[in-house]
């Protein structure tokens, strides 16, 4: 007999059986949309092109049983949030989230236009993510048409218009929707082994400014300070603290300093990302970093830390662990293997793991090489795939085992 609180045990093999066949059978309408969503220009910073997706995207939730609205932005793309208020006498409320833009510049859509060879899907953005949009809008159909609804008290979607350049207008209306949300799934793609993500490094990008005396290079250099030597030294240091907590790296990426040869250099900036498993080790090296700074190699000269931009890490929290549970086994179910990995890239996951959601992603079709013109999609996996997502959203509404957001 099975237990019914096992991972996936109250999705019956009947309403498997029926998800899996609504996702195929709506595989050719996908992958129509799939080529219409690729072959738009949608870099983060080409707002027509993102709001044109986002137009598209606000249109397929409504036609799916979503109330839209959107938040408009001057320079970046709007915001769209689609609602589902479900079962009135559910508990349990999910949020969805999906970016639509990309990396790539205009003109690259006609460049390299969407295309099918020997089963993989090749364009700009196939798979980070207009696969993994698709994926959550053709799932919520699949779970209306064979729930008869949405099985939840909420259903929230985000398509974010800027997550490749940090979700920096996208974040207030993740983190509202998140506050109260019991789950949150990222439907980036699942990574190019087939697993699913249950953590992520967090991320410091962090500015360092140091600041010298300028004097003449090669008639009085004994009144400067120089900035760029102090950095020299600086930069060493940072780079030393490489290996002083697992998994933490250090890395200088930018150095911009000086004006011209024969002046002593005033001024040198460092930019500097650091990541780490765990907020304590990332609280821990941004701390030893301070004390870098008031330690300069060079006398009288100062250094300031600006952060620019900051994700805690996406830690495997205990309910995010009962979620991957519920994927493999859902996935064992639907004939394949499935597991959980770490990364050491961010995504809107940090946002919500962030804020104490148990949040698991990578939810979206297979696929790989993302963010360049090798990238592609495996497109035996988007029925499978999507299957998993509306049986997983079906498995956390029927799970008394998921702790609630108010508990």
């Amino acid at each position: 007999m099975i237990d019914p609180e096992a991972p996936g045990a109250a999705v019956t093999d009947d309403e498997l059986r029926r998800l899996r066949s609504h996702a195929e059978v709506a595989l050719p309408a996908f992958l129509v949309d799939l080529e219409r969503l690729v072959g738009i220009d949608c870099g983060s910073y080409t707002k027509a092109g993102v709001d044109e997706i986002g137009r598209w995207v606000a249109e397929r939730m409504r036609h799916v049983g979503g109330v839209v609205e959107s938040h408009p932005h001057d320079s970046l793309g709007d915001t769209v949030v689609g609602r589902w208020m479900g079962d009135t006498d559910a508990s349990r409320r999910v949020l969805l989230i999906g970016h639509m833009d990309t990396v790539f510049d205009p003109g690259t859509a006609r460049a390299r236009p969407f295309r099918i060879e020997d089963g993989v899907a090749r364009g700009p953005g196939v798979t980070d993510m207009k696969a993994g949009l698709l994926a959550g809008l053709y799932a919520i159909d699949a779970l209306s048409h064979v729930a008869g609804g949405v099985p939840l008290s909420r259903l929230a979607f985000v398509a974010n218009p800027d997550e490749e350049i940090g979700s920096p207008t996208s974040t207030p209306h993740i983190r509202e929707l998140a506050a109260d949300a019991d789950v949150c799934l990222v439907l980036e793609c699942a990574r190019a082994n087939g697993d699913i993500v249950s953590s992520r490094k967090g991320i410091l990008d962090a500015r360092i400014t140091i600041g010298g005396r300028a004097a003449h290079a090669g008639v009085e250099p004994e009144k400067g300070r120089s900035a760029i030597a102090a950095a020299a030294d600086l930069v060493t240091r940072l780079h030393g603290l490489n290996g002083r907590w697992a998994g933490v790296t250090v890395n200088v990426g930018l150095v911009r300093g000086g004006t011209r040869p024969n002046v002593v250099a005033e001024r040198c900036e460092l930019e500097v990302d650091v990541r780490a498993r765990t907020r304590a080790d990332l609280e821990a090296a941004e701390a030893e970093i301070g004390g870098l700074l008031a330690s300069l190699a060079v006398p009288d000269t100062t250094a300031s830390l600006e952060t620019m931009a900051r994700w805690w890490p996406m830690e495997k929290l205990p309910a995010a662990g009962r979620l991957v549970d519920h994927a493999v086994a859902l996935g064992r179910r639907l004939g394949f293997s499935l597991r959980d990995a770490a990364t050491g890239g961010a995504s809107d996951a940090n946002t919500t793991a962030g804020m104490g959601v148990p949040t698991i992603d990578g939810l979206g079709p297979v696929g790989g090489n993302d963010h360049s013109p090798a990238e592609y999609l495996e497109v035996d996996s988007i029925v499978p795939r999507t299957t998993l997502l509306a049986a997983l959203l079906l498995a956390i509404a029927r799970d008394p085992a998921m702790p609630a957001a108010a508990a």
